[in-house]
């Protein structure tokens, strides 16, 4: 058996525990935690996939973060991924959740918020590249460079619930 998730609802209820790639899929919701992560300056981290990654290679994405594990919270899931991915520990702050009608398969995703101080040590089977841009950088950037389009959907959201800057 691969990687476990909760199976959800419509109302993002616990069902039951089932593979990810089962629920990717029969296209199953189940939980994704991610995390818009900022340095003391108020940048935004960006990075780009490597390109032999399974999911979205060479795309760029904005958000860190990964499928939530049966019994976590979004919350413990985003800190998670975060040490996962960055090799940091950094308290989260919810910022909203929402279902996403991903390109591969419909989630509920959980964004969140943290000021990552330190130096990171991206996990190179997760992180190609990465640097900080501003806020106007990634507005253009997002219409520039090859995004992960579930993340662009999240980029919208973010600004239109007022949470830049």
């Amino acid at each position: 058996m691969g990687e476990r998730v909760e199976r959800v609802d419509e109302f993002d209820r616990v069902l039951g525990v089932v593979d990810r790639g089962e629920a990717i899929e029969k296209e199953w919701l189940h939980r994704v935690a991610v995390t818009v992560c900022r340095d003391a300056e108020g940048r935004i981290l960006v990075h780009r996939r490597p390109e032999g990654v399974s999911r979205f290679p060479g795309r760029y994405n904005w958000l860190i973060g990964g499928a939530v594990e049966p019994g976590e919270t979004y919350e413990a899931a985003a800190v998670r991924e975060l040490g996962e991915e960055l090799g940091v520990r950094a308290p989260v702050r919810h910022a909203f959740t929402f279902l996403c009608r991903g390109v591969i398969s419909p989630y509920w995703l959980g964004v969140h918020e943290a000021v990552v101080v330190g130096d990171l040590a991206p996990d190179p089977g997760e992180v190609a590249w990465w640097g900080w841009l501003t806020e106007e950088e990634l507005r253009r950037a997002v219409g520039r460079w090859e995004f992960v389009a579930d993340g662009v959907v999240a980029f919208e959201r973010y600004l239109a619930a007022g949470r830049s800057g």
